[in-house]
């Protein structure tokens, strides 16, 4: 049986990857700060006849990461990591944001993936294989305005798996950034539920956010969890480094493989 490590599982992306890997026959320690949350993800995944395991961490904790590791790996040897924790953080202009804050969100997003990278690596590497997908976004392969702690912290972890791959493919292991889309899940369903003053900061990104779905540009977390499992697979390994985004032509970007090596185009733009 394979085995699965999805950070950030006990609710919205997290938990449908969690719940898709289980239903696909793979072993899924689930970790999260909120221990109520992981044990419902967990018995949803028994449930349905899944293996879970309910692990409470926080990512930017290395030794809390660890431990998580190695209390993973009763379940086998990791074969997959899914670096999905998150958080939002502060709105608006730099220069009117609290600092602190700021780079606490930064530290989640980007220091809770290198955490648990580190951990999972010396496993895959001893053993010669592995699969690591890091949740990024279009906000860190171009711009997101009055966000910038996300897309700062989202193009760190794109550029972070571009690095990953490269030392590490000659040890079989191979990483993918993805773009998940706009899911109504997590931060994008705060948005919609937020109620910012008007002509706020927040008040603005809500309503893009809303826009975006009343425009039917909003994901199913069907998409998202097929494209992991297919990068999951290893179908994709030629893709190593690459970003790819829910809304990408998987087989079209395959069948470039060879041209998209050797231009060494780590972003991959869509039609």
């Amino acid at each position: 049986m394979r085995v699965a490590l999805v950070t950030g599982g006990g609710r919205g992306i997290g938990r449908a990857v969690a719940q898709t890997l289980a239903g696909e026959g793979v072993a899924v320690a689930v970790l999260s700060r909120t221990a109520s949350e992981l044990e419902q993800t967990v018995s949803e995944i028994a449930r349905a006849g899944g293996t879970a395991m309910p692990i409470v961490a926080d990512v930017t904790r290395l030794a809390e990461v660890t431990h998580a590791v190695e209390k993973t790996r009763s379940l086998g040897p990791i074969d997959l990591l899914v670096n999905n924790a998150g958080v939002g953080g502060p709105i608006g202009p730099m220069w009117d944001t609290d600092p602190g804050s700021w780079w606490r969100a930064v530290e989640i997003n980007l220091r809770g993936t290198f955490n648990s990278i580190h951990a999972v690596l010396p496993g895959m590497v001893d053993r010669r294989q592995g699969r690591i997908i890091n949740m990024a976004s279009d906000a860190g392969a171009y711009r997101w305005p009055l966000v910038s702690h996300y897309s700062v912290a989202k193009a760190a972890v794109i550029k972070l798996t571009e690095n990953l791959a490269a030392e590490t493919r000659r040890h079989g292991v191979a990483a993918f950034a993805i773009h998940p889309g706009l899911v109504r899940m997590g931060l994008t369903e705060s948005s919609l539920r937020g109620e910012a003053p008007d002509g706020s900061p927040e008040a603005s990104v809500q309503s893009w956010v809303r826009r975006q779905v009343e425009e039917g540009l909003a994901v199913p977390p069907e998409r998202v969890c097929e494209l992991v499992v297919r990068l999951a697979s290893g179908e994709a390994d030629a893709l190593s480094g690459r970003y790819i985004t829910v809304h990408d032509d998987l087989q079209d970007l395959l069948a470039r493989a060879e041209t998209i090596r050797r231009s060494d185009s780590h972003l991959l733009r869509r039609r």
